[in-house]
């Protein structure tokens, strides 16, 4: 009884107070030195270079994350919905470690050092080997985080258009990034959910709050997450990783962690992504990756040195936004007049001109509908149940385009 009293610890959160750790295999887990590293790794990449603030890391979130859990449990129980004491282990730990696959800045490795494997997927790996190591205790974790659980509304409370992942990193990153619009009431949001043949739902007192959580996405997601300099921030970074890779595979030494070393050196992806990576991969953070850009500024590589020292010194690319794709003569002209200044190949010129595209979809009526259950008992879709037309335009996939190109790099050729 001591040592379980001793565990039951709490951490100070400036966003909901004081958390409580709920069991002693969320303290062991919260303890373990996979978990601990999301200390290092920022929540929101490189959007601190846009909002100073933006410093929180995912740590901080899952924790947060796993306090909404809590809450959503003690309603739905309170509602006559049954959820055991295992599956409410098993809650517990799967939004707990949800994220605990993010790798240094968040996406940026996804893209660039290692190749076809997604976060989810590295999750997946890091819950399997703590599963060895706790005896088989997430087991039930690993089945509602996979979707495979007989109860659907669990796995829909970790991972789905409307679950607690989603109200806590709205609340938080709006929060640290100042951006208002993106506040949400999760509170009110989770007082409303109910359960209707295992699927979640949301009673009908609730459609404005799912109406502003739906518009508070849209909004975070144009001004933060899709904001145009820390596009250009993220794409800078997996650039410089591809070509960090790519001078090693041609013999150059690059100074930089053994971690970072062994992923620059060996080809990785999710067919020989095993234990022994993931360990590698484990000891793999922020730290790693801005020691690397502050010794590679200084590297003989052109390419390399000016990646790591744009982004170091915050000496970014310009970029465009179009509703449009970009013309092909204008991407090939601001490659050609950089290439001629600098004396470079076609190839290193495209290392700092370059197009793409985002998209932002607040709302996918296709995809695990958010329902909202009527007084008489019915269930109707939100973006039908709303009265606000705005909510159907915001079930569709908007797409721009974006050529990124260096300051004081002009062209004649018009589009």
């Amino acid at each position: 009884m001591k040592e379980t009293a001793m565990k039951l610890k709490f951490f100070n959160d400036p966003i909901y107070g004081f958390i409580a750790i709920p069991n002693t295999l969320v303290f062991d887990l919260i303890a373990h030195p996979y978990f601990q590293r999301l200390r290092r790794i920022s929540q929101m990449g490189l959007s601190s270079l846009v909002y100073p603030g933006a410093q929180h890391t995912r740590f901080q979130h899952a924790i947060g994350s796993m306090h909404l859990m809590q809450q959503a449990i003690q309603v739905l129980r309170l509602k006559g919905i049954v959820i055991t004491d295992e599956e409410e282990k098993g809650l517990h730990c799967a939004i707990l470690l949800h994220d605990i696959g993010h790798g240094p800045f968040s996406h940026a490795m996804e893209h660039s050092i290692v190749e076809g494997t997604s976060h989810e997927h590295i999750s997946l790996q890091f819950m399997h080997a703590l599963n060895d190591t706790f005896n088989g205790s997430l087991t039930l974790a690993i089945e509602i985080f996979k979707g495979r659980y007989e109860k659907p509304f669990l796995n829909q409370l970790v991972s789905s258009q409307l679950d607690v992942d989603r109200l806590d990193y709205l609340k938080r990153d709006s929060f640290y990034s100042g951006v208002a619009e993106g506040n949400i009431n999760a509170d009110r949001l989770i007082t409303m959910l109910n359960v209707v043949d295992d699927r979640l739902v949301v009673q009908e007192k609730g459609i404005y709050s799912v109406e502003k959580f739906l518009m508070a996405r849209r909004f975070m997601y144009w001004q933060v997450y899709l904001h145009k300099t820390g596009i250009v921030a993220e794409q800078l970074l997996i650039r410089t990783l591809k070509r960090a890779k790519e001078l090693v595979e041609k013999g150059e030494t690059l100074s930089c962690s053994e971690p970072l070393s062994y992923f620059l050196t060996q080809k990785v992806d999710r067919d020989n992504f095993d234990r022994s990576v993931l360990d590698i991969f484990a000891r793999l953070d922020d730290v790693d990756i801005l020691a690397a850009l502050k010794k590679w500024q200084y590297h003989h590589d052109f390419v390399l040195s000016r990646l790591c020292s744009m982004i170091i010194e915050r000496r970014l690319l310009k970029i465009k936004l179009k509703d449009n794709p970009v013309n092909d003569k204008r991407v090939a002209s601001y490659q050609n007049n950089f290439r001629k200044k600098y004396g470079l190949s076609p190839h290193e010129a495209s290392y700092f001109v370059f197009k793409g595209t985002i998209e932002n979809q607040a709302y996918n009526r296709d995809f695990q509908n958010i329902d909202i259950l009527r007084k008489n008992g019915k269930l109707i879709d939100v973006a039908k149940a709303s009265d606000q037309l705005n909510l159907k335009a915001l079930s569709k996939k908007v797409i721009k385009y974006y050529v990124c190109y260096p300051k004081g790099i002009s062209i004649k050729t018009k589009e």
